[in-house]
């Protein structure tokens, strides 16, 4: 399966690449808040949803990829200690709200009730795989 590249300039773009990056894990050291270069980037292992089922698949994939945000203002953050740089937090959402068009939000909402908050000048992120795939340990399961 080829790499995967998305770029995201609205909302509608961006509940695309949060639906690809649903279940990610990373480590709280694997985020990169840039202040001078107005960026925030996460290295993360995304779980591969988009891979189509296949009547011989035998198991899921994870990829290594980067999400990115430019035009990041400020991050604000709670639920995610930074002086624990090795623990790890699954990534269940990332959301945007508007306050002054086009400027706003992104929420990337984590399990267990943890938050980051990027105020930014407009929605510029991209998600790039940077890495092979391999097999996943266990596939994600969500209670309804």
């Amino acid at each position: 399966m080829p790499a995967l590249k998305l770029l995201a300039l609205d909302p509608e773009d961006l509940q695309v690449l949060s639906a690809h990056v649903q279940d990610a894990v990373l480590r709280v050291g694997d985020i990169d808040w840039r202040a001078h270069e107005k960026r925030v980037v996460i290295a993360m292992n995304r779980f591969v949803w988009e891979a189509p089922r296949r009547l011989f698949r035998r198991h899921d994939e994870r990829r290594r990829a980067a999400l990115h945000f430019d035009r990041v203002m400020a991050v604000k953050a709670t639920g995610i200690d930074r002086d624990k740089p090795a623990e790890v937090l699954s990534l269940l959402a990332v959301r945007f709200v508007e306050t002054q068009a086009p400027a706003g939000h992104v929420d990337l909402v984590f399990s267990g009730g943890a938050t980051m908050r990027l105020d930014v000048e407009c929605i510029e992120a991209r998600l790039s795989d940077i890495g092979g795939a391999w097999e996943a340990t266990s596939r994600p399961a969500h209670r309804v």
